[in-house]
């Protein structure tokens, strides 16, 4: 967990392949104005390896649990990809820890088809066979548009390579067993869509459906890929701080 700055609490919740290293951009940028709450989701990064998987609704209850534990609470959440389903069901089964959603390059879960959740049960045994280096050399171009910057790309990669094989199961079956669809509509706090114009992996479609299906949504599409984030962090930024401050300005009145 990484925490920052000061204000109205933001929670940044990493994608399946990330950790809170990929909000470096958005903590430096968010921080002066808010309080940066950058976790580490089970099995990523500093924190502990998780002993069986814990399902989406699991990790809804831990984000519950932290933002009330650290007097966070309501707290904007800011999902990237894995993190936007996250935030989802939190929004969904906890609103009352939740002041705003930013869903970005996310879906509604792969559970919306079986082709799609046995793709996604499949990839914890490509990762065991080839290794955590491999497995990012082999999937991280997927993330970032054409022509990306290098240095990005190898940011993307070098994160990427940090999964362990734990933490990324309990991901992966959240993901599969997942699909949000149906109540979309209940979400009631204001929510921003955001995609990259060149996401391969969720897609600007899926964005749209997100985006149309909870109530007073907007969308942005931003230049990038899957990694918008990284890959154009000021305008990202820019996108989030502007919500945010909208947002506020709703619960101050």
């Amino acid at each position: 967990m990484r925490i920052a700055g000061d204000g109205s609490p933001v929670l940044l919740l990493h994608g399946i392949g990330g950790s809170s290293a990929s909000f470096d951009a958005q903590i430096a940028a968010l921080a002066p104005k808010h309080r940066v709450l950058a976790w580490d989701a089970p099995g990523y990064g500093g924190s502990a390896d998780p002993e069986k998987p814990l399902g989406m609704a699991g990790y809804a209850a831990l984000v519950g649990r932290l933002l009330t534990s650290l007097d966070a609470v309501p707290a904007h959440l800011v999902g990237v990809s894995w993190g936007g389903v996250i935030a989802t069901r939190v929004a969904l089964e906890y609103p009352e820890v939740v002041r705003s959603l930013v869903l970005a390059d996310s879906t509604r879960g792969s559970g919306v088809d079986s082709e799609r959740a046995a793709v996604m049960r499949a990839r914890p045994s490509e990762l065991n066979r080839v290794g955590a280096a491999e497995f990012a050399r082999r999937r991280s171009p997927r993330l970032l548009a054409p022509g990306a910057d290098s240095a990005v790309a190898q940011r993307v990669e070098d994160i990427m390579a940090g999964i362990r094989l734990p933490g990324y199961t309990s991901a992966a079956e959240s993901m599969a067993e997942t699909d949000h669809g149906p109540r979309l509509s209940r979400i009631s706090v204001p929510t921003l869509v955001l995609v990259g114009e060149h996401d391969q992996v969720t897609g600007v479609a899926e964005a749209r459906r997100l985006a149309a299906s909870i109530p007073g949504a907007r969308l942005e599409v931003l230049p990038g890929g899957h990694a918008a984030n990284q890959e154009s962090p000021r305008r990202f930024s820019a996108e989030v701080l502007d919500f945010l401050s909208q947002a506020d300005s709703v619960v101050a009145r």
